[in-house]
């Protein structure tokens, strides 16, 4: 399960600020998380204030390379496999992750999909309108790994008493 927080809507223009990812099994107590420095001068005060980063706080984080590294090893490690992208709002979280893989590693580990929670929950439910974020337990608070974490829970929570038939 991964979860970014952004300082604006699109990567390259703006940067992905920090970065949470948890595996997907009981406990989950396998997390990764980082904060990225900035790539460019643009951000958008609205988008960073959803943070609760300043700007300045922004700019102490790591260098990206460095980071997307780290994260490449931790996925490796920590997957069975090749390692399956999933978030709760995977066109924002996706067009990050893809895009710095890809701007500093040349490779993505995820490879070229992702899944939305939301459209699985959506599925087990048979009701378009619907809503998983009722399944979380740890409190949605904008901290990646927290999020990743209740994103997390929801999916158990569907595999386990929704008899979702997923291999995790």
């Amino acid at each position: 399960m991964v979860d970014i927080e952004a300082d604006g809507p699109v990567p390259g223009k703006y940067s992905m600020i920090s970065l949470g990812s948890v595996v997907v099994e009981p406990g989950l107590t396998r997390l990764f998380t980082a904060k990225l420095r900035p790539i460019s001068d643009n951000y958008q005060p609205d988008a960073l204030a959803i943070t609760g980063m300043t700007r300045e706080e922004t700019l102490s984080g790591e260098e990206p390379r460095v980071v997307l590294e780290r994260y490449e090893e931790w996925l490796k490690s920590n997957s069975k496999g090749h390692p399956r992208f999933i978030s709760d709002n995977n066109g924002f979280d996706w067009m990050f992750v893809c895009w710095y893989f890809h701007q500093y590693l040349g490779r993505n580990p995820f490879g070229f999909s992702s899944t939305k929670l939301g459209s699985l929950y959506k599925v087990l439910v048979r009701f378009v309108h619907k809503n998983f974020k009722h399944l979380r337990q740890t409190t949605h608070s904008h901290d990646p790994v927290d999020d990743a974490r209740g994103n997390a829970e929801a999916l158990l929570y569907m595999k386990d008493q929704m008899q979702l038939d997923i291999d995790l």
